[in-house]
């Protein structure tokens, strides 16, 4: 099997009864990149030393897009994380649209994005640009679904973070396209891929519902696959999923599943 993308595997998900340093150098030894979360509770050097190509990691600690104080903190944190990122090789730096908390939960929920929000949000993001172009690293936007996982969570949908990563038009803000999250969120996946591909810098995958390896649920991750090759993407696919089983057979079917020839 052979496929023309980087196929990477979230850390934080799978051989969860090992450390994070030998799952990252197991997850090397089975032929994939990595990504990681929140680096400041791991130790960088010592994932450095497992040999591994990391892709994504949290690119901020504390901080939200859409309020002054939220968006100094985020670029205060922003700027902390692009320093460790320089341990592991500057992967792409992952950002949201406000702090999460250990439950996946927005630190302070929104009802409503207002415009306001809308105009801070692309001003902060530029600010974030800015850092990224000075610093040589790219920082992703990742839009979230609010149904199930991430409720009250501002600029969730990829139509959201589409939006706000073209009017900010550089090449060190990128869309993280998550499709897990814009299945539940969106749907039509295959469509909104060929509408984000100028904008995106990652993708995440990962089957709905239950959020584990493609073939689990109901998204037919080999056309999906298809449609990215045949539109000329051949950057990271990160699996960002729970194993069903046998962690070593969740990576094998996700490897076939972006398989393309």
């Amino acid at each position: 099997m052979s496929t023309p993308f980087t196929l990477a595997v979230c850390a934080e998900m799978v051989f969860l009864e090992k450390p994070v340093e030998e799952r990252a150098r197991l997850i090397h030894d089975l032929g994939f990149a990595v990504e990681i979360w929140d680096w400041t509770r791991k130790d960088l050097d010592a994932l450095a030393a497992t040999g591994a190509t990391f892709t994504s990691m949290t690119g901020y600690v504390h901080g939200s897009l859409a309020d002054p104080d939220g968006a100094d903190a985020l670029l205060r944190t922003a700027e902390e994380s692009v320093a460790a990122a320089a341990k592991l090789g500057r992967p792409n730096l992952n950002l949201h649209g406000t702090g999460l908390d250990d439950r996946g939960l927005p630190v302070v929920p929104v009802e409503t994005v207002t415009g306001a929000m809308w105009l801070i949000a692309e001003k902060t993001l530029s600010r974030i640009a800015a850092l990224g172009q000075r610093e040589g690293v790219v920082f992703c936007l990742e839009n979230l679904n609010t149904a199930v996982d991430h409720p009250g969570t501002p600029f969730a949908r990829a139509a959201d973070t589409r939006t706000l990563v073209a009017a900010v038009d550089s090449p060190h803000l990128r869309m993280n396209l998550d499709l897990y999250h814009a299945q539940i969120g969106e749907g039509n996946l295959i469509d909104l891929v060929h509408e984000s591909l100028p904008w995106v810098g990652e993708i995440q995958v990962a089957d709905v519902p239950g959020r584990c390896e493609p073939g689990t649920g109901e998204v037919s991750y080999p056309a999906v696959a298809r449609a990215l090759a045949e539109a000329g993407y051949d950057g990271v696919v990160g699996l960002e999923a729970w194993a069903s089983g046998d962690d070593e057979t969740a990576l094998s079917r996700f490897r076939e599943a972006f398989s393309t020839t």
